[in-house]
């Protein structure tokens, strides 16, 4: 046996603790946004643990004990002079104030969804079975869809759609626009609501978001100008798009390519495709070291590739592909010119014209 680096040791230790410390609190602060802790402490300013469980109708003795676990964390700060927690600027923009673009409560949904998950997944690394969407965990699709919205409330107008060349005058004048994969339909909205005069359809092969979809769009007053249809993309009918956006799906699809050839079928000769996904580099070595490709591979491993190899083909792109290797998919589809249009620091968005 190698001998062992004390001071390496150490370090992975040190490393590990603040890992697991992040684990346990996901249950902590799950609870904290579902009783409405931190939206209080940031609403109604700054408590004792006494009275922030009064103003909640809640039992005191866990809220001590839950705001001490979150000013350990540093997710709350406590003030030993009264005793009293609060929320910073700061720590309001990750659990407080929803349009944030670093609202995080999706995030701790999505690792709990995970945790659920597991023993599917688990099983799918003995026999090499997908895991059908939907199917790991009890509402893993409401958890994704809360862990992009932020990103995609700050983002689809104000960057994404005005990097690709021309597009906002032409949906300013009206376009119809297909957005696919669009899950409960948080991105079909936004941009329908920025854009009164275009029409919009969302597609995705899960019925139960679809029906959510349909929902939230009668609830916000649109469902005269968006629709909601539950199809897979290589079976989508319509055609002559001036636009079709997909949202970090592409890469969970279990065929791309015949997708991507799909898609060209569908746009009109000048459209455009927006393909958003997750941000990565090309090189696997490009993808270490750094906190977001730690993100997205765990949940690759958990979600999108489970999700592909479930579908036919099943190419299993995983959400750490890269900007070349989703290149070479649009190119083989014909789609003779792709750029990057602009980027985040967890999204690529990418303009496809055939």
């Amino acid at each position: 046996m190698a001998e062992v680096n004390a001071q390496a040791l150490d370090a992975l230790v040190g490393k590990m603790l603040g890992d697991l410390g992040g684990a346990f609190s996901v249950p902590t602060v799950r609870i904290g946004f579902r009783l409405g802790l931190f939206r209080s402490l940031h609403a109604d300013g700054p408590a004792t643990a006494g009275e922030l469980a009064a103003r909640l109708g809640l039992a005191e003795r866990y809220v001590r004990e839950w705001a001490m676990a979150q000013a350990a964390n540093g997710y709350v700060t406590l003030d030993p002079s009264d005793g009293r927690f609060s929320l910073s600027p700061e720590q309001a923009m990750v659990f407080a104030v929803e349009d944030s673009p670093l609202y995080l409560a999706g995030a701790f949904d999505l690792a709990a969804s995970m945790i659920e998950g597991e023993p599917k997944v688990e099983a799918g690394f003995r026999t090499g079975a997908g895991v059908t969407w939907g199917e790991s965990s009890g509402c893993l699709f409401c958890a994704v869809g809360a862990f992009f919205r932020p990103g995609y409330v700050n983002g689809i107008v104000q960057s994404w759609l005005p990097a690709i060349d021309g597009m906002v005058p032409r949906l300013e004048a009206g376009a119809t626009v297909a957005d696919i994969g669009c899950g409960v339909g948080f991105s079909t909205l936004l941009m329908a609501k920025a854009f009164p005069n275009s029409r919009f359809v969302g597609y995705d092969f899960h019925e139960p978001s679809i029906d959510q979809a349909n929902a939230h769009a009668a609830a916000h007053g649109l469902g005269d100008r968006v629709r909601f249809e539950a199809v897979p993309a290589k079976d989508i009918g319509d055609t002559e798009f001036d636009l079709i956006t997909m949202f970090d799906c592409l890469h969970d699809m279990g065929d791309p390519r015949g997708c991507a050839r799909h898609m060209r079928s569908l746009l009109k000769d000048d459209g455009v495709w927006m393909i958003v996904e997750p941000i990565a580099g090309d090189s696997p070595a490009d993808n270490v070291g750094n906190p977001v490709s730690r993100l997205f591979y765990n949940a690759s491993t958990m979600i999108c590739v489970p999700t592909s190899l479930a579908q036919e083909v099943g190419e299993a792109l995983g959400a750490q592909a890269g900007e070349a290797r989703l290149t070479e998919v649009l190119a083989g589809a014909g789609f003779g010119q792709v750029r990057r249009a602009t980027e985040g620091p967890f999204n690529m968005v990418l303009e496809a014209r055939c």
